[in-house]
Order: C-alpha cells, then structure tokens, then sequence
C-alpha cells in the first residue's frame, strides 16, 4: 500500500514546473551558477533563485557557495521515492492489463472467457476491483 509522504509532494510538486524540470536536466549535465542556470530562460535571476529555492527544499539541488557565486548541482536521490510510488502503480496496472489480455485471448479463441476469468482471479483482478459503473442520469 502507498502512503502519504509529504517529501513525496514536495518532490512531485518541484517537478510539476517545467522551468525547474528544465533546470534539473541541465544540472544532470554539470554543476552551475545561479547565473548561468538562469541565463536560458527570460526570467529574472530573483525568479530563477525562487525556483532553485523550491527544488532546494524538495532536496533536489544542493547550494554551495564559493565566494560571491553560488554553484548548484544536482541530487537525484529525493527521485527514489517518487520512481517507488510509480512502480506500485506500474505494478497494479500491469496485472490489470494482462487480466484484460488473456480475456481478449479467451474470447477469440472462443471459450467464452471461462478460463481468463480464472487466470484474472487468481492474480488478483476480480470483477469486484472495478470502480462501480456510473448511473446515466
């Protein structure tokens, strides 16, 4: 089961920007200044430290400062938990998928379906794990 973790929206909310994705895919190049991290885009280097700011806080990048520059460079590792996150769902999806997959199977075959059912249901993907369909009103 997948917990809330507040690291996780952290993460996930850092990445939701595609300036800072774009920022992290530049600092997986090599560490950089404030500067030259905020040279590509028409941004202001105030909105650029606002930005590195929020992928600090989700401990995505990591500051050091060497006399008047500050060099960023890159921390995949805050990453981890949200590649765990996904793989929980990877993994539900997967098994629903090949459910659906040996029913098609089934039906071409011609069986009605019987022995898919009983494959989707020794994996676990009974009919009772679908939402409820929706009334039409």
């Amino acid at each position: 089961m997948v917990e809330h973790d507040d690291r996780l929206d952290t993460v996930f909310g850092a990445l939701a920007d595609p300036t800072r994705r774009a920022m992290l895919h530049r600092l997986a190049q090599r560490e950089l200044s404030v500067g030259e991290l905020a040279a590509p885009f028409d941004i202001s280097l105030a909105a650029a430290s606002k930005h590195i700011k929020v992928l600090e806080r989700a401990g995505l990048v990591k500051r050091e400062i060497r006399g008047r520059i500050h060099l960023c460079r890159l921390d995949a590792q805050p990453m981890h938990a949200g590649l765990e996150w996904l793989r929980h769902y990877e993994r539900f999806w997967n098994r629903r998928l090949d459910a659906l997959d040996a029913l098609l199977r089934a039906e071409d075959r011609g069986d009605g379906g019987s022995a898919a059912k009983r494959a989707a249901t020794r994996k676990g993907a009974t009919r009772s794990a679908r939402p409820a369909p929706r009334s039409r009103r």
